[in-house]
């Protein structure tokens, strides 16, 4: 879709000097190039939780594009996410995302919490077991940074006394925490990728000669402060009315669940029963040490949306950024666009011969 109909590239810097941080040589070795010197993967883990800021409705279809380009065959076609329990019913496309094996939620945790913990325990078992890739997506944020979500965030840092953030929201934990738990008994080595996404902003001048309106996009310069992403790409504009952003500003850290994350004791596999034994309001002491971490790693973040501001760049330790242009690396591969189609496709035509 991309290629066809919305070209663009993905610029991707890796952190250095904080937590989640990659070395030089790690960067050097987790790159690959075919003869041309063009990157065609990247040697990142195959196991994961992707994390990232939310400020369109095609983000997800960015980190899908990024997860494409990650290890020898790719990641995305091992990616689960969650969606609204009612879009399980849409003709042709909720049967699809059934059968891949999405998660749909009720949007109670009351109802949901058994619900994502089993799913997810299953998911990250099968994956180990069968030598899989394996991708959970998840946006803390909850929503889109958008004028009616922004107050929300900001009432809710002054109920709790904590700082607002000036580019994000803040983020919820609970949805993450729970996940966490669920996948780390079943994948010892899974890892969580943080992701900090911005996209060139655009402005428009009128030409003082002929009198026409012309659109600038800012290349460098990311989505203004205080502005909201869905005024500058929404899904419409992107795939139909051919005004994709031209490039993606990607900033990466990668941490181990297992060590690098407090989420409490996931040495042995309890996060059933302990799923079953939490009660609402009973807010055990590792719950708010995930909220912290959380909290201070969205806090870096919004740090380092101010600085891009500054300096144009998320380049950081000296390293230049990594430019993936976003097509595909096969041209076989053109079949996979309609695989997700494929098996709801063959459910809707046994259904219709049933009758």
């Amino acid at each position: 879709m991309c290629q066809w109909f919305a070209p663009t590239s993905l610029r991707l810097s890796f952190e250095t000097e904080g937590k989640g941080s990659f070395s030089a040589e790690d960067v050097e070795n987790l790159v690959v190039r075919n003869e041309a010197g063009d990157v065609i993967s990247l040697n990142l883990p195959t196991k994961f939780v992707l994390i990232s800021n939310h400020q369109i409705y095609a983000d997800w279809w960015y980190a899908w594009c990024l997860i494409y380009f990650i290890g020898v065959q790719g990641v995305h076609r091992y990616v689960y996410i969650t969606l609204k329990k009612s879009l399980q019913w849409i003709p042709i496309i909720g049967w699809g995302m059934q059968l891949y094996g999405f998660i749909f939620l009720a949007r109670s945790w009351a109802s949901d919490r058994l619900q994502l913990a089993s799913h997810l325990a299953a998911l990250g078992k099968r994956a180990e077991e069968e030598e899989k890739p394996f991708c959970f997506l998840l946006y803390p944020e909850g929503t889109l940074v958008s004028p009616k979500t922004r107050p929300i965030s900001k009432k809710f840092a002054e109920k709790e006394g904590i700082a607002d953030l000036n580019h994000l929201l803040l983020p919820r934990s609970t949805g993450l925490y729970h996940s966490l738990r669920s996948l780390a008994p079943r994948v010892p080595d899974l890892k969580l990728i943080d992701l900090t996404v911005l996209y060139p902003g655009t402005v428009f001048y009128q030409d003082a000669q002929e009198l026409i309106l012309v659109k600038m996009i800012l290349w460098s310069v990311g989505i203004p402060p205080m502005k909201y992403g869905q005024d500058y790409y929404t899904l419409r504009s992107i795939f139909m009315d051919g005004v994709p952003p031209p490039v993606i500003h990607i900033h990466l850290k990668m941490f181990n669940v297992a060590t690098d994350i407090p989420i409490g004791d996931v040495t042995s596999d309890t996060c059933i029963s302990y799923e079953l034994s939490h009660q609402d309001g009973n807010v055990f002491e590792e719950k708010k040490a995930f909220d912290v971490w959380l909290r201070e790693l969205w806090q870096e973040k919004d740090v380092l949306i101010t600085q891009f501001f500054e300096t144009r760049s998320f380049r950081v330790g000296g390293m230049c950024p990594i430019e993936i242009p976003v097509k595909l690396r096969r041209k076989r591969e053109i079949l996979d666009a309609f695989c997700f189609f494929l098996p709801a496709g063959i459910g809707y035509l046994w259904g219709m011969i049933r009758q």
